[in-house]
């Protein structure tokens, strides 16, 4: 056996053996976000992104305008940022609120007026995993990772060695701060997105791409 398939071998049987133990962290109720104590586990979200969340009946029409709060980045000890620096954390949160407000802003004109007819949307940055450098690449292609990435890709599930991000939203009417919705959420890309699999944010920001747009879903 060559030195070159040696270290595949060995590669692959690391990567196995890693797989076999990994468990992709689930987001939790986080006690800190303002309307935690009123989410419940949420088993209607049919693409599985949606751990908790609290709904009523709203009828989006009503509402003609959005004001988007600054993104806060969670500080409670349940949060979920898994080696991700504090400049890290900034990008994301900045990153999260130019793609939300965005998003939502083609459905809602953003605003900083309470009138009649706005919402008031709060972003909360709970968690995020950046992806590890070169292997999250590499295991798209390795036999051993290749075959399971294929698998988390048909389930809709998140690949290995890849970054993510988790997040809560909270939706207000905001001239008599009811709360109308709130959930928290996980997002990712497909596990065999093999180009943001290189730099370790580009994975959670293609999170909060999707994340951007599963909002603009809920407020339908």
């Amino acid at each position: 056996m060559s030195v070159l398939t040696n270290r595949h071998f060995l590669f692959s049987l690391i990567l196995f053996v890693f797989l076999s133990g990994c468990t992709s962290t689930q987001p939790v109720p986080y006690t800190g976000v303002a309307s935690s104590s009123q989410m419940k586990p949420d088993t209607q979200d049919d693409s599985g992104h949606i751990a908790y969340s609290y709904n009523v009946p709203i009828d989006w029409n009503k509402y003609s305008r959005t004001i988007m709060d600054p993104v806060v980045i969670y500080q409670g000890t349940d949060a979920q940022f898994d080696d991700v620096s504090p400049g890290q954390k900034q990008q994301l949160a900045n990153y999260m609120q130019q793609q939300f407000g965005k998003t939502v802003g083609e459905r809602f004109p953003l605003t900083n007026k309470i009138t009649p007819g706005t919402l008031r949307i709060r972003l909360t940055l709970t968690g995020a995993e950046t992806t590890t450098p070169v292997i999250g690449g590499l295991s798209r292609f390795d036999l051993v990772g290749g075959p399971y990435n294929i698998v988390q890709s048909i389930r809709g599930k998140q690949g290995s060695f890849t970054g993510s991000v988790s997040y809560a939203v909270e939706i207000y009417d905001a001239t008599t701060n009811q709360l109308l919705k709130a959930y928290i959420s996980k997002q990712y890309p497909n596990s065999l997105n093999i180009g943001v699999n290189w730099g370790a944010l580009s994975a959670a920001e293609t999170g909060l791409d999707k994340g951007a747009e599963q909002l603009q879903e809920q407020l339908k």
